[in-house]
């Protein structure tokens, strides 16, 4: 029997309240039943391995199109969804707010929020009123949609630890549920984060081999998610392939 779309949310929210838990990130159908079957409690998008999918770069995806993903995706997983929903697809408060809304009705249990404008950040005023859009256009839908603020210093070079704690602090003031940096690597500044907004939790984008789940945990990291990682490799597996029936015309042996 289907999960109803209630408690999905509802579980999505209390997997926030302790511990900490694997968010991994699926691009299609395909990938999220894999997940799934491997007994993940929660599942969440990724727009890098949604465009690759599509034959294009992260960012040059349209609202409409990620909306239609967003909508397929939560319908084919008894999982809660968190959507990465980029920027909200609009520089003003208001322009966020009404796509959030369209967000929430594809049926996801989560979605977050950037303050990345190209290569560059929203002013912090700015990206503190789109927070704030955010999570009143979800109040105003009556549904328990968790909201992620993500600042995106550390991935366009602005790797203050001071700057992303003030803009991570100033989100969660304005109505984010959980806080997330993605690029931190060092534990010590994950830390430093995770004490600045308790007790919201944060999220943690796990990055090559160096960072260890159970390390972050320790830090008080309460969810860890791998951005367009599972992609990734997938994709370096395929070309891995590929080369080797250009190359050599033959194809490895059958691992699955």
């Amino acid at each position: 029997m289907a999960v109803d779309l209630a408690t999905k949310r509802a579980e999505f929210r209390s997997l926030h309240t302790n511990g900490c838990f694997v968010l991994p990130n699926p691009w299609d159908l395909g990938s999220a039943r894999r997940l799934e079957r491997m007994g993940f409690k929660a599942l969440a998008s990724t727009s890098s391995g949604l465009a690759w999918s599509m034959g294009r770069e992260d960012g040059e995806l349209s609202r409409d199109e990620v909306l239609s993903h967003l909508r397929v995706l939560s319908a084919a997983t008894d999982l809660p969804v968190n959507a990465d929903f980029e920027a909200g697809f609009a520089d003003d408060p208001e322009g966020v707010a009404a796509n959030v809304a369209l967000a929430v009705a594809t049926g996801v249990a989560g979605l977050s929020i950037e303050d990345r404008m190209g290569r560059g950040l929203y002013e912090l005023g700015l990206a503190t009123d789109r927070i704030r859009a955010a999570r009143e256009a979800i109040e105003r839908t009556g549904e328990d949609v968790l909201l992620v603020g993500r600042s995106e210093g550390f991935l366009v070079g602005q790797m203050s630890v001071d700057a992303t704690i003030k803009r991570l602090v100033a989100y969660a003031a304005a109505g984010a549920d959980c806080l997330y940096a993605p690029g931190m690597k060092d534990l010590k500044a994950i830390a430093e984060v995770v004490s600045a907004v308790a007790p919201k939790p944060v999220n943690v984008l796990l990055l090559g081999p160096s960072m260890r789940v159970s390390e972050l945990a320790e830090a008080g990291v309460r969810r860890v998610s791998v951005g367009g990682g599972l992609a990734a490799a997938a994709w370096a597996g395929f070309d891995q392939v590929a080369r080797l029936l250009v190359e050599e015309g033959k194809m490895p042996a059958r691992s699955l």
